[in-house]
């Protein structure tokens, strides 16, 4: 017996686009490892961040180690770009100190997401050659900032005294001013400053 109803085929539901999702996924990934770090990052937990089926994670990356290079490389890139942007803005050499000291007193602290990035970035570099890639390229942007008013080696001491005061003001219990800050930046430059 056969039946008078048309046969339907069953179609498939299109795919809608989503030409945003890696980048969600990578976004979502900085703010997984802001909460709880590397070590509490996983697929499952960025892909409930970012809103994506958790199979998005392996179509769109090979593993975590190449979601977490890319979501630290944007990061990098976008302190360092930050960076770039304060030191360009400086008009002489004591507007390029006191460059420096914001970046020490403001830029690096004024987001307590970023300094717990930085640091978990820091310890994956320590143990992941690719991570390292990113650190090293993230300094070589900040000294090519700071060598716009600085020689190589001011720079590279500058670049330096960022790091080690940025982590002192993080980690101390005493609170830090900028007059610290600005003394750390004239003893550093006093070789070379004009004048």
């Amino acid at each position: 017996m056969t039946s008078d109803r048309p046969v339907t085929e069953k179609r498939a539901r299109p795919r809608r686009p989503d030409p945003g999702r890696r980048d969600r996924i990578i976004d979502a990934c900085l703010d997984v490892i802001a909460e709880v770090g590397v070590a509490g990052a996983s697929h499952r937990t960025i892909a409930a961040a970012a809103g994506v089926p958790l199979g998005s994670m392996t179509y769109h990356f090979d593993g975590m180690q190449e979601l977490l290079r890319e979501a630290f490389g944007r990061f990098a890139a976008g302190v360092a770009e930050r960076f770039e942007q304060r030191m360009a803005a400086a008009s002489d050499f004591a507007a390029a100190e006191r460059a420096v000291v914001e970046i020490i007193t403001l830029d690096t602290l004024n987001d307590h997401r970023d300094l717990v990035l930085t640091h978990e970035l820091y310890t994956l570099a320590a143990r992941d050659p690719a991570c390292r890639d990113i650190t090293n390229a993230w300094m070589a942007a900040s000294r090519r900032a700071l060598e716009r008013h600085f020689d190589p080696l001011t720079a590279r001491l500058l670049d330096a005294l960022i790091e080690g005061l940025t982590l002192h003001r993080a980690l101390d219990t005493e609170p830090h001013d900028a007059a610290t800050a600005a003394a750390a930046v004239e003893r550093v430059t006093a070789p070379v400053r004009p004048g």
